[in-house]
C-alpha cells in the first residue's frame, strides 16, 4: 500500500510534538511563606520537623545559594515578573503594575501550552476589588485568601476562581488550597501544567482582620513550630497526589521560600489580647534568630530544593547562585520558550535538567532604599561596606579598603561594575 506524502510529513510532525512535549516537565512551585533555610532539615535545622521536604532533597538537588528580596512583596513581583522591583516602580503592597500584567511568568507559559494554578496567597491585590486579577496575570484557576480583606488559616475568606467560598468556614485554609491544586493537577494530567503553591504557611496571623483573628478548634493560635510542620506536610500531600497519578517522572517539584525567618511570632491568644515571642531555632549546634525584613542572610538566604526523578539524580548539594529574577526565564526555558531579553534573571533550567551549573555571576536584594550584590563569598552594598562571608553568616565589621588582599580588591571591582550595570549606584 501506497502511503501519500502529506501523511508520512503529519505522522513526522506529530512524533515530533510528542517528542517536544516529553521534553517538557510539569511544574509544581511550592512557595513557603516567612522560612529561611536554617528552619528546614535538609539545611541543618533541628527545632522544626520537615520530613518531606528533606526527602525531597535526598531524592534531588539542594541549592546552598538561592537568595529573595527580605520581604514577600517585592519577592512576589519579581518572581513573576523576572525584572527586580525598581524596574517595576517598587510597586505597594497589595499592587502590580498594570503594564507588566500580559508578560507574567503564567502568562509566558500559558502561551507555551501550559495550564496554570495558583493557590494560597495572593496579595497583589484587594480581590473584593479584582476578583479576576489572577486571571489577567495568567492563572487558569486560582484559590486565594482575601490577603487584608479576612482570615487565611480558620474560618478563611477564600476566593476561588474569581467567586468567594461560602462553604469553608469550619476548615483549614491550607487544605482548601491544596484541594484546588491537587483537583487542577489530575485534570491535567497528561497536558503540561503549572502550579504554583503559594502558601500563606508559615505567616503568623497578624494580616487578618478581625479583633482577634479566628482561633483553630485547639482554642490558640498555631506556633511557628507547628506552621513549619503544617507545611511540610501539606507539600507532601501534593507530591502524593502526583505520585499516585504517576506523573512523578514528568514533574519537576520546587520548594523554596520568599524571606527569611521572621524574629517573632504570634502564637497564642488570652481573651482579646495576641501574645508575641521571638523565634530561635537551633541550626548547625547553635542557636539562630529569624531576620525577616533584614538584608543579611537571615532576612534573605532562602531553601531551595528541586527534584525530578529520572532527571536529576539524588543527593546532590550545588552552589550555583539564584535569586527570585530567575524564575521566569527558567520556568519558559523548561517549557520550550525562548526568555525574554529584557529581564534581569538567568534561566539555570540546563542546571534542573541535570546539566551545568548557572552562569550567575552574582545575585541582587534590596529593602527601603537600600541594597547589595554578592557572589558566594563576597558582599557588596551600596554604601561601599564589603563583607566576606566565608567568615560566617554574621555581618560583622566590614572589610577596610586598605590592605584588603588581592582577591578582595578584584571582587570589590567587579561587584562594582554589577551595581553600575543595574543603574542604582555611581560609585
Amino acid at each position: 500500500m501506497r502511503v501519500r506524502p502529506c501523511v508520512i510529513l503529519a505522522l513526522w510532525v506529530a512524533c515530533c510534538a510528542v517528542s517536544f512535549a516529553a521534553d517538557r516537565p510539569n511544574i509544581i512551585f511550592v512557595l513557603a511563606d516567612d522560612v529561611g533555610d536554617q528552619a528546614i532539615g535538609c539545611y541543618g535545622g533541628t527545632s522544626f520537623a520537615t520530613p518531606r521536604i528533606d526527602a525531597l532533597a535526598s531524592q534531588g538537588m539542594l541549592f546552598r545559594h538561592c537568595y529573595a528580596m527580605p520581604r514577600c512583596h517585592p519577592t512576589r513581583t519579581t518572581l513573576l515578573t523576572g525584572k527586580y522591583p525598581f524596574r517595576l516602580g517598587h510597586p505597594a503592597w497589595g499592587s502590580y503594575p498594570e503594564r507588566f500584567e500580559g508578560s507574567t511568568v503564567a502568562n509566558q507559559l500559558r502561551q507555551l501550552g501550559y495550564a496554570t494554578a495558583v493557590a494560597g496567597k495572593w496579595q497583589l491585590t484587594l480581590l473584593r476589588e479584582e476578583p479576576d486579577h489572577p486571571r489577567r496575570l495568567g492563572f487558569d484557576r486560582w484559590s486565594l485568601f482575601g490577603w487584608h480583606e479576612g482570615p487565611r488559616y480558620y474560618r478563611p475568606l477564600i476566593y476561588e476562581d474569581g467567586k468567594v467560598r461560602s462553604d469553608v468556614n469550619e476548615r483549614y485554609g491550607p487544605d482548601v488550597y491544596l484541594d484546588l491544586l491537587v483537583d487542577f493537577v489530575r485534570r491535567n494530567r497528561d497536558n503540561p501544567f503549572f502550579a504554583f503553591y503559594s502558601m500563606a504557611l508559615a505567616h503568623d496571623v497578624t494580616d487578618d482582620i478581625g479583633t482577634p483573628p479566628p482561633l483553630g478548634p485547639q482554642g490558640h493560635y498555631d506556633s511557628y513550630k507547628r506552621m513549619v510542620e503544617n507545611l511540610d506536610e501539606r507539600l507532601g500531600r501534593l507530591v502524593d497526589a502526583i505520585d499516585d497519578l504517576g506523573i512523578r517522572e514528568r514533574t519537576l517539584v520546587l520548594f523554596t521560600a520568599d524571606n527569611g525567618t521572621p524574629k517573632s511570632y504570634y502564637f497564642t491568644a488570652q481573651g482579646n489580647d495576641m501574645l508575641k515571642q521571638p523565634i530561635l531555632m537551633r541550626w548547625n549546634g547553635v542557636e539562630v534568630r529569624g531576620g525577616k525584613g533584614d538584608l543579611t542572610d537571615a532576612g534573605t538566604r532562602v531553601p531551595l530544593v528541586a527534584s525530578w526523578p529520572g532527571t536529576l539524580g539524588p543527593g546532590q548539594v550545588v552552589d550555583d547562585l539564584v535569586d527570585f529574577s530567575d524564575w521566569l526565564p527558567t520556568f519558559v526555558d523548561l517549557a520550550g520558550g525562548e526568555p525574554p531579553e529584557d529581564l534581569d534573571g538567568i534561566s539555570f533550567a540546563d542546571r534542573l535538567r541535570g546539566g551545568e551549573e548557572s552562569p550567575r555571576e552574582w545575585a541582587y536584594a534590596s529593602d527601603a532604599g537600600e541594597r547589595w550584590v554578592r557572589t558566594q563569598r563576597w558582599k557588596l552594598y551600596d554604601d561601599g561596606r564589603m563583607f566576606d562571608m566565608s567568615a560566617g553568616r554574621e555581618e560583622g565589621a566590614p572589610l577596610a579598603i586598605s590592605g584588603a588582599s588581592e582577591e578582595a580588591v578584584r571582587a570589590r571591582s567587579e561587584l562594582e561594575s554589577a551595581l553600575r550595570a543595574l543603574g542604582v549606584s555611581d560609585r
